[in-house]
């Protein structure tokens, strides 16, 4: 059994605000907007307030901010 099985290990639903988020529906994680890979809920600082979009890492949320707006990629 790992971490996101048993009772209470639902995915939550989160709302992303500025610098912090307000868990809607309780649970353990949620799943990266790219990936589909559960990040536990202790362990989230990346998400997206305009579309409501957690992320997995630095990375990922770059590379989804450069999917989004294509336009941002000429000034990297």
């Amino acid at each position: 059994m790992n971490r996101f099985e048993g009772p209470g290990a639902r995915e939550a639903r989160v709302r992303y605000l500025d610098g912090d988020f307000q868990v809607i529906t309780p649970g353990a994680f949620v799943r990266c907007a790219v990936t589909g890979e559960a990040i536990p809920l202790e362990e989230l600082k990346y998400w997206s307030v305009a579309r409501q979009e957690p992320y997995l890492n630095a990375e990922v949320s770059l590379k989804r901010e450069l999917e989004m707006n294509p336009d941002l990629r000429a000034r990297c």
